[in-house]
């Protein structure tokens, strides 16, 4: 181990900032020098008639004089003199400064500053070299700089603060080296993560420390806290926190919500921190009267009031406003009305606590987009940053269009940070808008595993990249592997088709699998082509083109006459076209406590091919919160048909009810051939589902990540094409060998465990079937893991 020599950071150091000291030496050598001086010259001035440099090896001396700015002969007072000491000691270029009249000489003796040889980091192990290395400025082959070496440390022990070690400590030290160099080391003491231990709040009323934990980054530490990184403290991440709580009530109408104070505090033993928020909630308002009156004379405000998607009574939402008066200023757009400006004007009835909004239509100034100026993508194109902008080059300045433009880039997920401003352009009634960001990473390569009671376990592998090329586009690959399957897909999205709003898709895929709980195997390869956009504030259409080829393969001896009758058909072609209509409001709709997703989807198979069809399915989901947020309540309703004009369905076509409701095995419910050795599942043609289950908090501190459910469900699945069944010799062994495809109810109901872990989201089913028929296979018991790492 080396020794270091402190004594250099330190002079480095205390020349920075003691410089009146030093400079008072100068005037000791000043003094000295002029006891052989006349007593004028000592009080007034010098003259030296030759100026000698000593000391200097990559400075020349020509240089050093440069900034001591003293000529030969030339007459200078002694407050000059120190002057020139401070400029060549400003260079920062060396360690040790001198000037000492020596008569008619004056000696100017430096001590360069070393170079760097080496940068070295010692006592690291949570941090690996290489990220320190990006972190300090201090480079070798570059001249040594102390006050850079303590500013690196300081990064440095920012980086591990951030990482939750706030007892880290960093010190520079150097190891002098032959030829005036020097090894610059950064001492480490790492120091234990400091976990936050307890987040609470001060002043909530109308929600639970334990939901407004829910909405924090900043989280208490659990039962995996040496694996989860939102438990440690990070003060920054403070700042942030507060926004979201301001958000959460904003949404749900707390108008005057304020977060007057947040503090983390460090355990006595100095191994925790104790956060605490104190908020003030107020009232939450309501919207009262909803107008719309309008400043210009040509405009009619109640077309605008028509346009309105507002309506009496509803929580009062910031979002919801934005999202009005977008609406509003989009039909000022299409009416051909520039300049427009929606104002929202608010009345305040503490009363009965609402509020009116009156939307005001006026003339705004004529203003005009001067050019958009984007700096920071070194990998993104500008044409990907500038199509989330809806105005160009010379169109109409909109302020309110440019904040949603920033939220719109920073939604993309390729920045770390997006600002987004307006400045004053070439004219008064110009504006140029400077777009701001700094990129992040934006691939993935993950590898998984996943389990299932009836799949068993699983591995994956995947990489996506959703910024391509800087183009905004997706490709991604995947490969997974289980106990009886295999597959593989590539896919590839481009989100802005012909530079509009207009999304392009391709994928292919492959997989060959062992049906659950049955005798055969099959293999189904496809192509698919898509086109969507959107229909609505919520809506999407998607339009697609799909090519399959399936096959039903080593059908077992003892499986049914059906699907020996399918296998032996041989692979076949599907051609179909669709399209797809989905709506989506749990992220964005009129009430933050509850959503509702709609999907309906069709395909027409038959251009081409080998089988004739048309296959519906469709799905509606909705949830709320209630109990101020700590129990969701969730319904699911789906179903599905498949009508065959030319040939037969089989069962890579046909419907079956797994994972749709719990219960009962994978292929445990519905038609059944029993008259075939191994009583195989034939699936059906029609299926419908109904899933109700509710979540809540079963009193577990909620940094375990653990909940309570408890669900009921109901369906069924039935219809077949061929209905003779019986063993593969043909010969049946009863009278009818018919199978039974009625529709008949089958239902379940039981509770549930939920654990958000750091490998995955574990979810345990403990079912009981309530209604069932006498050949279903149940599973009381089921436990689902999917996980990327």
């Amino acid at each position: 181990m080396h020794i270091a020599d402190r004594g250099l950071l330190s002079r480095n150091i205390l020349r920075k900032v003691g410089r009146q000291s030093a400079a008072a030496s100068v005037y000791a050598f000043v003094a000295m020098a002029g006891l052989t001086a006349p007593q004028q010259a000592f009080a007034q001035s010098y003259q030296f008639s030759s100026v000698k440099v000593e000391g200097n090896d990559r400075v020349d001396a020509a240089t050093i004089l440069s900034y001591a700015r003293i000529g030969r002969g030339q007459t200078i007072s002694a407050g000059e003199l120190n002057d020139a000491f401070q400029r060549i000691s400003d260079v920062g270029l060396f360690e040790d400064v001198q000037i000492i009249p020596q008569g008619g000489t004056l000696l100017i003796k430096v001590q360069e500053l070393p170079t760097v040889n080496v940068i070295n980091f010692e006592g690291n192990k949570r941090l690996k070299d290489e990220m320190l290395a990006s972190i300090v400025k201090s480079q070798s082959r570059r001249v040594f700089s102390a006050a850079q070496a303590e500013a690196d440390a300081a990064e440095i022990a920012k980086a591990y603060q951030e990482s939750g070690r706030i007892a880290a400590s960093v010190d520079p030290r150097i190891i002098r080296r032959s030829g005036n160099r020097v090894d610059l080391v950064f001492d480490i003491k790492e120091g234990k993560v400091v976990e936050v231990e307890r987040v609470s709040f001060v002043g909530n009323r109308a929600y639970s420390d334990r939901r407004l934990r829910q909405v924090l980054e900043t989280k208490q530490a659990g039962i995996f806290r040496r694996l989860v990184q939102s438990d440690t403290f990070v003060a920054d991440r403070i700042e942030f926190d507060k926004q979201m709580l301001k958000d959460f009530y904003a949404a749900r109408g707390y108008v005057d919500f304020q977060v007057q104070g947040a503090v983390g505090e460090v355990t006595r033993e100095r191994d925790g921190f104790f956060v605490t928020f104190t908020v003030r909630e107020g009232q939450s308002f309501k919207l009262g009267r909803v107008t719309t009156v309008s400043e210009i004379p040509e405009v009619d405000a109640a077309e605008f009031q028509k346009a309105l998607k507002l309506r009496s009574g509803i929580t009062y939402s910031p979002t919801v406003i934005e999202t009005n008066i977008t609406r509003l200023e989009n039909l000022a757009l299409r009416k051909s009305l520039n300049f427009v400006r929606i104002e929202p004007r608010i009345t305040r009835n503490d009363r009965d606590l609402t509020l009116d909004v009156e939307f005001v239509i006026s003339k705004g100034p004529r203003i005009f987009v001067e050019r958009i100026d984007i700096e920071g993508n070194t990998t993104t194109l500008d044409e990907v940053i500038r199509r989330e902008f809806r105005a160009a080059e010379g169109d109409p300045f909109n302020p309110r269009e440019v904040r949603r433009a920033a939220e719109r880039i920073r939604a993309l997920g390729f920045f770390k940070d997006a600002r987004v401003n307006s400045e004053q352009g070439s004219a008064a009634d110009q504006v140029i808008v400077n777009v701001d960001v700094e990129e992040q990473p934006t691939g993935s390569l993950s590898f998984g595993v996943s389990y299932g009671a009836d799949s068993g376990v699983g591995l994956t592998a995947g990489f996506r990249e959703s910024n391509f090329l800087g183009r905004g586009q997706t490709v991604g690959a995947s490969l997974s592997t289980g106990t009886d399957n295999k597959s593989g897909s590539i896919n590839f999205m481009e989100p802005a088709f012909l530079g509009r709003d207009l999304s392009f898709s391709f994928d292919i895929g492959y997989a060959e699998t062992e049906n659950q709980n049955s005798d055969y195997d099959t293999r189904v390869a496809n192509i698919g082509l898509g086109v969507g956009f959107p229909v609505g504030e919520y809506s999407r259409l998607q339009l697609n083109y799909k090519v399959v080829d399936s096959r039903i393969k080593n059908v077992d001896d003892d499986s049914s006459q059906i699907l020996h009758n399918e296998a032996s058909v041989g692979g076949q072609l599907t051609s179909s076209v669709g399209y797809g209509f989905s709506y989506d409001t749990r992220s964005s709709g009129l009430n933050p406590d509850s959503g509702l997703l709609l999907r309906f989807n069709q395909d027409f198979a038959g251009l081409g091919g080998d089988l004739t069809y048309v296959s519906t399915t469709g799905l509606a989901m909705a949830e709320r919160r209630i109990w101020n947020d700590d129990i969701t309540l969730r319904a699911v309703v789906e179903g599905g048909m498949i009508n065959m004009s030319k040939g037969d369905s089989r069962v890579t076509e046909r419907f079956f009810l797994n994972s749709k409701i719990r219960g009962f095995e994978g292929n445990g419910v519905g038609p059944r051939d029993l008259n075939a050795v191994n009583e195989d599942a034939l699936g059906g043609n029609v299926f419908a589902a109904a899933r109700f289950e509710a979540e809540f908090p079963i009193g577990l501190p909620e940094e375990y990540n653990i909940k309570g459910g408890a669900f009921f469900d109901v369906g069924s699945v039935w219809s077949l094409d061929q209905v003779t069944g019986g063993p593969k010799s043909g010969v049946c062994p009863v009278v009818d060998c018919t199978v039974d495809d009625s529709m008949n109810l089958r239902s379940s109901v039981g509770v549930s465990l939920f654990w958000e872990t750091p490998v995955g989201p574990l979810r345990f089913n403990l079912s009981k079937a309530v209604k069932k028929e006498d050949y279903d296979k149940e599973r009381n018991f089921d436990l689902t893991i999917s996980s990327q790492f």
